[in-house]
């Protein structure tokens, strides 16, 4: 039977139930097989999200009616009534809808892109093909802005997700993981560092059967698994590496799993490439993972360079006035120069001078060596905490990360990017590994997935593998998200010292 609202799953925390107002009471299950715990709060986040879209979308067009009424005083009724239709026709067929991408990652956002753009395309075709020629203002003006208030819902409704798991351990996923220790045990890691994910794993199969994998109690034996999940009604079973993983067990297991309501989730060797570069494709009765080459030149590179600069220019003019308090903050301060120019390693490991505020006494360079030994930094990076070499200013502007504010002098010139891996110094590449050296493909960026996770509080290896994972799996959805992420984190100031 299905769990009801409000029921604890084995194992967990807290209820899985997302803090919103009460959906109608569950159905009776299809079958006398246990469902999926935590499919009520799914399905009531599913019905927040439909119904967030539906109405954005005709509050938006109603809105634009009536500007247009007073504009031109035409009615407007079979535009209106075609733009609703485009979109809530295209947002489905899309599958923007998917509760699989809901509140998960950069694809619900692509997905909702995608929808929009066909909705803007259908209006267009169908002012030409029906002799509408005054389409423009819908296709240029009200399908985009229906899309930004769909997106800037979206949003909320994820935050108030990720806050109810973070701070509450609700609306998690129970997952049943199945596998090898270690890959078990690299995956509960994960699982807890990354809690907005909605996953916890509560159960373990191994080929023992017994014992415990990084804190989670073995539930049984690797041929136990489909007995497990309709006992204890897991939402997601995650299969990871173990020699017992033949092709004919997992379609098997697929099978048992029918009906269970848990979804299969396979981990592939390749734990860090994902998104656009892997495809599934059936090649002489086989499914076969394709994994594409990392794309480092075309027409996505060129649109991310006249993306890059335009942005810049339009950031300059933007913050003038604030660059120019800066400035005069700086000057106040000690009388010593505006801005700090440092050596960096760009892409294919040339050199180029970056720009930035001077946050330090001048020659702090000098002093460096004398300071050594308190060094805070993981791997070749020297950082410290508590640096006396700061001064009050570059204090206040380190934990904002003002100071980096001159490097869209360095995106404008193309050294830089504005998304993109940590840019390094000469001497921190000297001790590079070959995994390493594969940030040094694309250009260094003013911030990126190292600055919207932690800064200076990560660890060496977890600074490289997030820098490795943005070189891999590149795309412009990718840098929107990071774009978005970096506001939030510039501003609480985690991990900038």
């Amino acid at each position: 039977m299905e769990e009801p609202v409000g029921k604890r799953v084995p194992g967990a925390r807290g209820v899985a139930r997302l803090r919103l107002p009460p959906a109608s009471a569950a159905g009776t299950a299809e079958d006398a097989r246990p469902r999926a715990a935590g499919t009520s709060w799914e399905r009531r986040y599913s019905a927040f999200v439909i119904g967030g879209d539906v109405v954005a979308t005709l509050v938006v067009i109603a809105s634009a009616v009536l500007v247009l009424v007073e504009l031109t005083g035409r009615p407007y009724l079979l535009h209106a009534s075609g733009t609703t239709a485009a979109v809530l026709c295209a947002l489905p067929f899309n599958r923007a809808w998917s509760r699989h991408v809901l509140g998960e990652g950069a694809e619900e956002f692509r997905r909702l892109g995608r929808a929009l753009l066909m909705a803007g395309v259908v209006v267009a075709l169908a002012g030409l093909l029906f002799g509408a020629l005054d389409v423009q203002p819908w296709v240029f003006a009200v399908v985009p802005l229906v899309g930004l208030v769909t997106m800037v819902q979206r949003y909320t409704l994820r935050q108030v997700l990720h806050h109810a798991r973070h701070v509450h351990g609700t609306c998690m996923l129970p997952v049943l993981a199945a596998g090898a220790p270690g890959s078990v045990r690299d995956l509960i890691e994960r699982t807890r560092a990354g809690a907005h994910v909605g996953w916890r794993v509560e159960a373990v199969c191994t080929d023992s059967g017994t014992g415990e994998v990084g804190g989670v109690a073995v539930a049984g034996r690797l041929d136990e698994v489909a007995e497990q999940v309709c006992r204890g009604g897991y939402r997601v079973v995650a299969v990871t590496s173990d020699p017992y993983w033949t092709p004919k067990r997992l379609q098997r297991l697929a099978w048992d799993l029918e009906g269970t309501g848990a979804e299969l989730v396979v981990a592939p060797v390749l734990m860090e490439v994902a998104g656009p570069r892997l495809n599934v494709s059936g090649v002489l009765g086989m499914p076969l993972l394709r994994v594409s080459a990392p794309a480092f030149t075309g027409v996505r590179r060129v649109v991310k360079e006249i993306f890059d600069r335009a942005t810049a220019v339009a950031g300059l003019l933007l913050i003038s006035p604030v660059l120019l308090l800066i400035a005069v903050l700086i000057k106040l301060n000690d009388r010593g120069p505006v801005f700090y120019r440092q050596r960096r390693v760009g892409r294919d490991g040339r050199t180029f001078m970056m720009i930035k505020f001077r946050t330090m006494v001048v020659g702090a360079d000098r002093i460096r060596d004398e300071l050594l030994t308190a060094n805070e930094g993981a791997g070749p990076l020297f950082k410290l905490r508590r640096d006396p070499r700061v001064t009050r200013v570059g204090a206040v502007l380190r934990r904002y990360s003002l100071d980096e504010l001159p490097q869209l002098f360095n995106v404008l010139g193309g050294s830089m990017s504005l998304v993109g891996p940590r840019p390094p110094l000469p001497e921190e590449t000297v001790s590079y590994e070959r995994a390493a050296r594969r940030r040094l493909l694309v250009k260094p960026g003013l911030t990126g997935l190292w600055q919207v996770s932690g800064r200076s509080d990560l660890s060496w290896d977890e600074s490289v593998r997030l820098d490795l994972r943005y070189v891999e799996d590149w795309s412009l959805a990718l840098d929107m998200v990071i774009l978005w992420k970096t506001a939030r984190a510039v501003v609480s100031g985690r991990g900038a010292y």
